[in-house]
């Protein structure tokens, strides 16, 4: 009859280490998914004062309008509101991510095995990554 093997209890340096590579997972992942939401668009740069008007033209037809047109606008009503919020809290921290993945990227990099093209690929930008001191040779 074969016998259990004994359990081992994790040692302090190792409940360490892997509470800062969740740390630095979820550093690195608000940076990147602060960079996507900030992504230039294509096309004319909406302004404060252009949503405000298209928000004004949606109220307007919401009073006249029924069944699928009228929920396409309430949804379209609620995305300009929250775009709105956006421009009036100036967006994201991004500067403050920015310092934040610096700091970690590196480790966090060579951990995972993530080259510096895949970072330029995803979108961060090379000076970025020369702070966190990820170069094309590491």
């Amino acid at each position: 009859m074969a016998t259990k093997p004994k359990k081992r209890a994790m040692t302090d340096e190792h409940k360490a280490a892997l509470a800062e590579g969740r740390n630095h997972a979820h550093v690195v992942g608000r940076y990147l998914e602060a960079l996507e939401a900030n992504k230039p668009r294509r096309g004319r740069k909406r302004t404060a004062d252009s949503v405000k008007k298209r928000l004004a033209s949606v109220d307007q037809a919401l009073k006249t309008s029924t069944g699928l047109t009228r929920l396409n606008l309430l949804q379209e009503r609620r995305d300009l509101d929250a775009e709105l919020e956006g421009f009036q809290s100036g967006g994201a921290d991004i500067t403050g991510l920015e310092k934040e993945f610096v700091r970690v990227a590196k480790a966090y990099s060579a951990r995972k095995g993530i080259s510096y093209g895949t970072w330029r690929e995803f979108g961060v930008g090379p000076e970025v990554l020369k702070k966190a001191g990820i170069t094309r040779g590491s």
